[in-house]
């Protein structure tokens, strides 16, 4: 069965994500590769999530959140 487009809503609730990623991440002063470096996944990985064009794993985003000193509640809103 062929995966189905996601609804509107959804991919503006990964794209608000990915803007409290961002927010969090130059609010530390940190660049991708670093947050990255802390998180123990790739920049690439770190990118997508940002621009909200991934659906991000949950192991991804507890890492991105440990890495941010900031609860996962927090991010995921």
């Amino acid at each position: 069965m062929p995966p189905q487009d996601h609804p509107a809503w959804l991919l503006a609730e990964r794209r608000a994500l990915g803007d409290r990623i961002r927010e969090r991440r130059m609010w530390q002063n940190l660049t991708q590769e670093r947050l990255a470096q802390r998180a123990g996944i790739s920049r690439d990985t770190v990118q997508r999530i940002e621009r909200g064009t991934n659906d991000p794993r949950y192991s991804d985003l507890a890492r991105i959140a440990r890495a941010l000193h900031t609860p996962l509640a927090t991010l995921v809103g």
